[in-house]
């Protein structure tokens, strides 16, 4: 199995609901993600992905989230925009588009901090 990954992020500021502590209150970070593609083979060219297209693929999420207040998005209307549901949300949209044969999205992961992160994988 081979793995490649990737290192991008955003700016964006949420509150957490029910929290009961003080990131109930709004606040911001720098996120920093990290996403995963797997495959069992290499493409003809011995590549799992192409770093630029997954690159190009991961900023237009990125791009979405950018400076906003993440509690505004119809994503987290419903679900609190915690790290672990930030990588869920990124993970899902990335699914179908990594469409290069025999590669797949294998884990998204966010860090909120410099020492505090969270993943989403299948």
């Amino acid at each position: 199995m081979y793995e490649v990954m990737i290192r991008t992020g955003f700016s964006a500021a949420h509150s957490l609901r029910e929290y009961k502590g003080k990131c109930e209150d709004l606040h911001g970070h720098n996120f920093k993600v990290e996403v995963s593609v797997k495959a069992e083979r290499l493409d003809h060219t011995g590549l799992t992905i192409d770093f630029r297209t997954l690159k190009e693929k991961a900023q237009i999420i990125m791009d979405q989230l950018d400076h906003t207040y993440l509690n505004d998005l119809p994503f987290f209307t419903e679900r609190n925009p915690s790290s672990e549901n930030i990588a869920l949300f990124i993970f899902e949209r990335l699914k179908d588009t990594i469409t290069d044969k025999g590669a797949s999205i294998d884990r998204v992961t966010v860090w909120e901090s410099e020492n505090s992160c969270a993943s989403y994988y299948e």
